[in-house]
């Protein structure tokens, strides 16, 4: 069976990534409305029946805003973190709501999924690794910062959504009061493009067949300065595809 993963959409007014493989179909994350979500997943030849689970990054509404109309209406179970759970005032724990151990691995179906906690203004947001059996997938978007445990788990993996939100110049001249610039580009805030750039010359990047730039701020980002900060000296032939909140990407297949 072949592992493949595509984004309905990344950015501050909607972020949703799915992934199968062999017969396990799962969202990560749904921050857009439900109505929204079933016309992106439709472009992409799926049904929201289909659907074995959501996992939640953080209880932020461009990650949560049609979890609960399509967990509800389609009896999808919810994957999320007890702060994640806290934060959005859920009144009880269902079989709908599973709440996870942050810091210890869990399966959906024929995949594998480990949860990174990370730095962000959330109660307790987490990011994902998703393993096929040949495969490690990642998503990595919505920290401040990275840290050594992120360096670790995010080394060597087949493909990677990696969030590049900002230009730190963009940033500052831009439009954003003071306070929000000193939120984006704080430690619990978003990586900017020199940060993604970072990171990826400190990860093993020679399993990696595609890399997608992902949640690029409209106002304080543009493709030119993501292209130019993951140049070809810092991911060298690796294909990148940058992510952005009007469509659908086209579905990569992991081989």
């Amino acid at each position: 069976m072949v592992m493949r993963f595509a984004s309905l959409g990344s950015g501050s007014k909607g972020n949703c990534s799915i992934v199968e493989f062999d017969g396990t179909t799962i969202l990560i994350d749904c921050g857009f409305g439900a109505r929204a979500a079933c016309d992106r997943l439709e472009l992409l030849g799926k049904s929201p029946s289909e659907i074995s689970a959501i996992l939640v990054t953080h209880e932020h509404s461009d990650h949560w805003k049609g979890v609960e109309a399509l967990s509800s209406k389609y009896n999808i179970p919810v994957y999320l973190s007890a702060g994640t759970f806290r934060a959005r005032n859920m009144s009880a724990v269902s079989d709908s709501y599973i709440i996870i151990d942050s810091h210890n691995d869990f399966t959906v179906g024929s995949l594998s999924i480990t949860p990174v906690p990370v730095p962000h203004d959330a109660f307790e947001p987490l990011q994902f690794v998703v393993f096929s059996r040949h495969h490690r997938l990642g998503f990595l978007t919505d920290l401040g910062h990275y840290t050594s445990h992120v360096v670790s788990l995010y080394n060597g993996c087949d493909a990677l959504l990696l969030e590049t939100n900002y230009d730190d110049d963009m940033l500052a001249c831009g439009p954003y009061p003071q306070f929000l610039k000193e939120r984006v580009s704080g430690p619990f805030g978003h990586l900017s493009n020199h940060q993604a750039s970072d990171l990826l010359r400190k990860l093993d990047l020679s399993r990696m067949q595609f890399l997608l730039a992902g949640h690029v701020s409209g106002k304080n980002n543009h493709t030119e300065r993501v292209l130019e900060a993951l140049s070809a000296d810092v991911i060298g032939s690796i294909p990148l595809c940058i992510v952005g909140q009007a469509g659908v990407t086209p579905w990569f297949e992991l081989v």
